[in-house]
């Protein structure tokens, strides 16, 4: 008889189910140290690639997933507060996932299908959950539709597990709020120090750094996925801007706002990336900015062998100065690590007019207030009901509760952009500033050194990339003495995710550097 028609294989088979059905239903530890194991991978760091491997096999479903998930939320969450809101229909959701998936219907082939995946809360959702970007003053308020992006999520059968948490109105409405703070949620912690997270996307990534969800979605207009994907030691992927649309999420600038995906590994960031990137009529700049998108997606650029062949430039001043030796070090071993993988590296580059990006933080200001007044505005009036329905109310709704909000961290961009007037020659000015600096500056260094990208420590370049809407990915790189993490940032012009991400992988699988928080 052959074996694989064994009736004592096929006892065999059914007790080893049964048993995985009762280690799925209870190994989860208090300390969190033991996570249910399917053939050499956990539930804990688990990546999309694995959990579709995983749904393929009938190791686990997607119910079980998103159980996961919800009991990490409620045994880590209180200490981090990365979640600020869950999905009351996030296992029906699961339930459905799974449904899809045994009646092999098309959309279970998508990569992204039945997986849980944790959204900014400032991106809308039209379902029974919030989206107050952290206020209680947008608390109740109703949206007209999904933003475009979980248009698109939905669309790939994606589970929204909930809304994380992150600094209260994207961190403009008080330069003295703490970063990761919001009236609603409270304080967020970094999970490796249990300090600053960094802000604005700061609960996206705290999310995912401690695994209370597979993936994330942020948002950036100057260094909120950048940075709270460096103090958390994840991958964040800030995409060109308007290659993922902005309609439905709480703006601040449209010339800089951007969403993107925070995610554990470089692959899984590029996976939530296809998915969002693309056409949204609903966000206009999208249309044109479709044409980088390439033909079959970015997937096709995850090249363990991605490093070869790319030119790479270092610019020490500014991005090098202020670090200490011990994190230098590491870096100058990741820069040896990049050679070696065939990857050429310009040494000592300038940026052409250094001097002027001095004055960048101020003309952007300048320009941001303005734009935060209009585009804040345009959002609130379009809301099917709201608690305010201008700046002006929300700066009234804080007076009237200043408990609630904490007011004395104070409300002064608040203040300072409802004193705009519209964009006006200060304004102009500031935005023609910005255009010459990009095209004098960062562009002039890449076009003239044929840079692929630019590579710095830390999140200190996202100005520069910011000010241009230039994409840039941010990979784990280590510790620093004082056992925060930091990552390693490649920059590059509109257009250039291809590159970025053959860039970006080609490093991760060469270091790997990624590790769970000791929680």
């Amino acid at each position: 008889m052959a074996i694989g028609k064994s009736p004592l294989c096929y006892l065999s088979f059914s007790l080893f189910s049964a048993l995985l059905l009762i280690l799925l239903a209870t190994l989860t530890s208090g300390n969190g140290l033991q996570t249910p194991k399917f053939h050499g991978f956990s539930f804990r760091e688990i990546t999309v690639q694995q959990i579709q491997l995983g749904f393929k096999r009938n190791q686990f479903t997607s119910r079980r997933l998103v159980e996961f998930y919800l009991k990490e939320i409620d045994r880590i969450n209180p200490l981090l507060k990365g979640v600020l809101e869950l999905n009351p229909d996030a296992l029906s959701q699961a339930d459905k996932a799974d449904h899809e998936r045994s009646t092999k219907a098309a959309i279970s082939l998508s990569p992204l299908h039945g997986v849980p995946i944790l959204i900014k809360d400032n991106i809308a959702t039209k379902d029974k959950m919030n989206t107050t970007a952290g206020s209680y003053a947008l608390l109740g308020s109703v949206v007209p539709r999904d933003a475009g992006v979980v248009t698109k999520l939905r669309k790939a059968g994606a589970i929204i597990l909930g809304k994380a948490s992150l600094s209260e109105w994207s961190h403009f409405r008080s330069n003295n709020a703490p970063s990761g703070w919001n009236g609603r949620g409270g304080q967020g912690k970094n999970p490796y120090t249990g300090g600053d997270p960094c802000g604005s996307s700061s609960g996206s990534a705290i999310s995912v750094a401690a695994n209370m969800g597979a993936v994330s979605i942020g948002t950036e207009t100057d260094g909120s996925i950048l940075c709270p994907s460096n103090n958390n030691l994840v991958v964040g992927f800030k995409p060109t801007v308007g290659l993922t649309s902005r309609a439905g999420v709480i703006p601040i600038s449209p010339r800089q706002d951007s969403v993107g995906p925070i995610c554990r590994t470089v692959s899984d960031a590029v996976y939530v990336l296809d998915v969002i990137a693309g056409i949204d009529y609903n966000d206009k700049a999208t249309i044109e900015t479709s044409r980088y998108i390439p033909k079959g997606g970015y997937a096709q650029f995850l090249k363990a062998d991605g490093l070869r062949g790319k030119r790479l430039g270092i610019v020490i001043n500014p991005f090098y100065l202020g670090i200490g030796n011990d994190t230098i070090a590491i870096i100058e071993k990741h820069l040896n690590t990049l050679r070696k993988r065939g990857a050429v590296l310009l040494d000592n580059l300038e940026i052409p007019n250094l001097a002027a990006y001095g004055n960048s933080g101020s003309a952007e200001n300048t320009a941001m207030l303005a734009e935060f007044r209009i585009s804040l505005n345009e959002y609130l009036k379009e809301l099917v009901a709201s608690p305010v329905r201008s700046l002006a109310d929300a700066i009234a709704f804080n007076k009237k509760n200043p408990k609630l909000e904490k007011l004395e961290y104070g409300q002064e961009l608040f203040i300072n952009a409802e004193a705009t007037k519209g964009i006006r020659k200060a304004e102009k000015e500031a935005l023609s500033f910005m255009n010459r600096l990009n095209r004098e500056g960062f562009e002039k260094l890449m076009t003239k050194n044929k840079l692929d990208a630019l590579v710095t420590p830390t999140a200190s370049v996202s100005p520069t990339l910011a000010i241009g809407g230039f994409p840039g990915v941010i990979v784990p790189a280590g510790f620093d003495s004082d056992g925060q993490p930091f990552g390693l940032v490649f920059g590059g012009l509109k257009g250039s995710e291809p590159k970025l991400i053959e860039i970006a992988y080609g490093f991760e699988q060469a270091t790997k550097i990624r590790k769970p928080p000791k929680l």
